[in-house]
């Protein structure tokens, strides 16, 4: 199982970005995917997660109307559409994966069995 996350950079307050998880080596409509930030110093928090199979969709609520999570299983890959983004959404975004759905304690990132490297999202005037 391995996973790469990517599409993170520098945006201006109010942009958008689109980050990328590329999963390999197993069956994505079979997992859920979690997303997770880390801003230096600070706890990682969980962002969003979509559930295997229907693809249920979670949000913190921080992010809720902002963000928007999907998956394209032909691409084994999900997305993560970050629009009208601020300050505070600075961080080191990660994807994370074991199988099943998310529940109601999907942001709990120790539950997670696997993960991708972080890509860095800066939002800076």
């Amino acid at each position: 199982v391995q996973l790469q996350a990517s599409g993170g950079g520098l945006v201006q307050p109010g942009g958008s970005l689109r980050l990328s998880c590329a999963a390999s080596g197993f069956t994505l409509d079979l997992y859920r995917i979690g997303w997770f930030r880390q801003a230096p110093g600070k706890e990682r928090q969980g962002v969003s997660c979509i559930s295997a199979r229907e693809g249920t969709t979670y949000y913190a609520e921080s992010v809720k109307g902002r963000f928007t999570v999907s998956r394209d299983n032909a691409k084994n890959t999900v997305y993560l559409q970050m629009n009208s983004l601020k300050p505070e959404d600075t961080a080191a975004y990660y994807c994370a994966t074991d199988p099943g759905w998310c529940g109601r304690t999907w942001y709990v990132w120790r539950a997670y069995d696997y993960w991708g490297q972080g890509t860095l999202v800066t939002v800076s005037s």
